[in-house]
């Protein structure tokens, strides 16, 4: 069977690599919404789906992945930063703080009229971030496409633990997601 992630996430597709799986790659147009609907996990589910079914209305032969992660702060979404001063209010905000981060999943094969959506929440906690180690890490990371303005992966440490899916953090519950694909056939 085909599967097509329907995202531009160069993360995305490394964790999904990390399951010995082929697939395409296509990245949909999709605007993401950041105002929550009834929930976080309903907002996250809900950029997902639109995604994988953008992506699945020209490939209604393949099982098409589609996924969004937000970080929620009490009820503050942070999305991606629109610029620099943008991202180092989101590291100020989650400095010190227990955070989560929601990714909300959806696979979608048309030919056989089936759709699986899910979301997985991870609580993450930052460690005391002055404005140095901001600047710091600003500088050496490019977070200006990732939730929340950091990468868990990537530059300094800021991150003093994590309860949950680490793979959820940097974009995709590989645990969940290879049970699900399971159920669609796909070996993983």
């Amino acid at each position: 069977m085909k599967l097509i992630l329907a995202s531009a996430s160069p993360r995305r597709a490394e964790l999904l690599k990390s399951l010995g799986l082929q697939f395409d790659v296509m990245p949909t147009g999709v605007a993401e919404r950041d105002e929550h609907p009834t929930s976080f996990h309903d907002l996250a589910i809900h950029n997902a789906q639109a995604k994988a079914r953008d992506a699945a209305a020209r490939h209604s032969d393949a099982l098409v992945l589609g996924a969004d992660t937000i970080v929620v702060l009490g009820t503050e979404v942070f999305g991606k930063p629109r610029d620099l001063d943008d991202a180092r209010r989101m590291l100020r905000s989650l400095s010190c703080q227990r955070h989560s981060v929601i990714t909300g999943v959806c696979l979608v094969h048309r030919a056989k009229n089936s759709e699986c959506t899910f979301a997985v929440e991870t609580r993450v906690r930052f460690r005391p971030l002055s404005d140095a180690d901001i600047e710091q890490y600003l500088g050496a990371v490019d977070v200006s496409d990732k939730a929340g303005a950091y990468a868990i992966q990537e530059g300094p440490p800021i991150v003093a633990g994590i309860e949950g899916s680490y793979s959820n953090v940097i974009g995709l519950p590989l645990e969940r997601l290879a049970a699900e694909l399971r159920e669609f056939g796909v070996p993983a």
